[in-house]
């Protein structure tokens, strides 16, 4: 992976949003006394790095956003799992769309990417490292967890899929010398 300036300043912006989105700006429902969901976008801007910047970015935004925000807002003792997950959260739908898919960036082809990753980080792995560590059950733990992804998975497809787009527009005009 080259990293120029400019992209480390994109993943630079897109680790700080995730850290934001996901200590400050989320919902957090307890179950059995640990973190059974949370509720929000902290996982879009992961998301987004894959898919816009490959799977390699995706994932070192996702294991430094949840590294880093830890150090910043802990939430109980750190647990290495979760930042796995966290960067299996950037690097499936980035390595779906930049090496199975082979760079095209379809809504649809965007939202099963995202499903994908969503399916192995958020409904299988995340779920079994809370039952292994915390012994929270399965049939506690999933019901709210699907009906977050549920909810999750389209809104951050159609999310990236216009971020990419304005970028798209913005370059065009850029060249085009048409700029704002």
């Amino acid at each position: 992976m080259k990293l120029s300036t400019k992209k480390i300043a994109y993943l630079s912006f897109l680790t700080a949003l995730t850290i934001i989105l996901t200590r400050v700006f989320s919902i957090r429902i307890p179950i059995a006394g640990v973190e059974g969901v949370r509720i929000g976008f902290g996982a879009l801007p992961i998301i987004f790095a894959g898919v816009a910047f490959g799977p390699v970015a995706g994932g070192i935004v996702g294991a430094l956003g949840d590294l880093l925000g830890y150090f910043i807002n802990p939430m109980g003792a750190y647990m290495p799992h979760f930042t796995f997950t966290s960067f299996l959260t950037g690097f499936i739908p980035g390595f779906m769309v930049f090496y199975v898919l082979k760079r095209c960036r379809t809504l649809p082809i965007i939202f099963i990417s995202v499903a994908v990753g969503q399916l192995i980080s958020s409904l299988i792995l995340v779920p079994y490292f809370i039952n292994t560590l915390f012994g929270v059950p399965f049939t506690v733990l999933m019901p709210p967890r699907l009906i977050s992804q549920l909810v999750n998975i389209p809104l951050y497809a159609y999310f990236i899929k216009v971020l990419l787009n304005y970028d798209a527009v913005k370059v065009r005009k850029i060249k085009a010398g048409t700029s704002c």
